[in-house]
């Protein structure tokens, strides 16, 4: 499996009684592939992964491998702060048509770069699946380093991606030289998707692909096909709603976007609140000046 292009982390919708709504799920499911988006990535950050409990976990991956219909990939996200947890939630993910794992570093034990490495190996050993490793240490508060992402590909044969969202492109660097050759990088952080594949990475798992998958996708294509300028032209377009998706904690102004495009309800899940009144303004004339309202 190679992940390249634009990959959709996925929200999750509820409805007015803070349950999974599964017919908005299936809808912007089906948007995403109408899109053009390279993959799926349910029950990750974007997806509120940290607050569904195991059915819902389980129900969401289930509409989202369903609805896909072997389209496009479906990557489950994994992410937990115990590794006999992720081992079973990656076991689990396999057993219900996932293509692939997108698994998280673990967050809040704060874990060595040793204690990363087998909490890794332990889930990539468990499946048979392609592990994507994800780090984003503004929410695990460790930053996986390159050797420990490096070594993992070396060690584990079907640890083959990482989700790079520490915001560091010498990271990304130092990763594409470590590695073995064909391991993919692929941004976590939407505005630095062009200066991210400029140095070897090969697409996004984005957030701004939510509300405008055809863009997403069509600026990663170009970029991909060496239509550089086109990319930057789509890139500068776009940077003003990317801003505005994360004027907020991430997935609260995605979901206040798709609430306003009559996509799925805006609320998130607690502890996560709705957009502020404040910040509406800002998002919804960002919406506005990029065509989606």
């Amino acid at each position: 499996m190679k992940f390249e292009g634009s990959y959709c982390a996925l929200v999750t919708p509820f409805d007015a009684k803070g349950r999974l709504d599964e017919d908005a799920y299936r809808a912007l499911i089906r948007r995403q592939i109408a899109g053009g988006t390279a993959g799926l990535v349910p029950c990750g950050s974007t997806g509120e992964a940290a607050t569904l409990d195991q059915e819902e976990s389980r129900r969401a991956l289930e509409l989202a491998c369903a609805e896909s219909r072997g389209d496009v990939p479906v990557v489950a996200g994994i992410g937990t702060n115990a590794t006999w947890k992720a081992v079973e939630a990656a076991r689990e993910a396999e057993s219900l048509g996932a293509d692939a794992l997108l698994v998280l570093a673990p967050y809040y034990n704060k874990p060595t770069q040793e204690g990363l490495f087998l909490h890794f190996r332990a889930v990539a050993r468990a499946t048979r699946l392609p592990v994507m490793l994800y780090n984003i240490p503004g929410r695990t508060a460790v930053n996986v380093s390159p050797a420990v992402i490096a070594r993992l590909a070396r060690d584990c044969a079907n640890v083959v991606a990482v989700k790079e969202a520490a915001g560091s492109l010498d990271q990304v660097s130092e990763i594409l030289t470590r590695a073995p050759k064909g391991f993919t990088v692929l941004s976590g952080d939407d505005s630095l998707t062009i200066p991210m594949m400029s140095v070897g990475a090969r697409g996004v798992v984005s957030v701004v692909a939510n509300v405008a998958p055809k863009q997403t996708a069509a600026l990663v294509s170009a970029f991909r096909k060496g239509d550089v300028a086109k990319a930057a032209a789509l890139h500068l377009k776009m940077f003003p709603l990317i801003k505005a998706l994360f004027v907020e904690t991430n997935p609260i102004p995605v979901k206040a976007a798709l609430g306003l495009m009559g996509l799925c309800r805006p609320e998130p899940r607690l502890p996560l609140t709705p957009l502020s009144a404040a910040a509406r303004p800002t998002l919804r004339k960002a919406l506005k000046d990029f065509g989606l309202l």
